[in-house]
């Protein structure tokens, strides 16, 4: 561990720590946020597009969660939760998504496939 900072320190990187957890730092904050925002599309609480403005405006994010969803990847961010709820059952946090599993069945994967909470396809 101590040899893979030294490396990345000496290519001007900044290092941080972290316990073996599902998703280390980054993932395991950003993929329930993405998923939240899609439990409260798949509630009816607002919009895609209004959740979006909202995050971008409110918290000042460069994108909102469904922009940052169809830019992972709508199947990625599945593909990363089944593992999730499948090694951790009775965690809340880590449930699956209808809409999500309904969209990936689909092929609506986001950016990559032209279609997922946003039509990215030219007219």
């Amino acid at each position: 561990f101590d040899s893979l900072v030294q490396f990345s320190q000496a290519l001007g990187k900044t290092t941080v720590e972290c316990k073996d957890t599902p998703g280390f730092i980054v993932n395991r904050l950003l993929v329930p946020y993405m998923m939240e925002a899609v439990r409260m599309l798949e509630r009816g609480d607002a919009s895609a597009r209004d959740i979006d403005v909202a995050m971008k405006l409110g918290a000042g994010y460069p994108m909102g969660p469904f922009e940052l969803t169809d830019y992972v990847g709508i199947d990625t961010c599945k593909f990363i939760m089944d593992g999730w709820s499948e090694k951790y059952p009775d965690v809340e946090l880590f449930r699956q998504s209808p809409l999500i599993n309904k969209m990936v069945a689909e092929g609506k994967l986001g950016m990559k496939t032209g279609q997922g909470f946003y039509d990215y396809r030219k007219k």
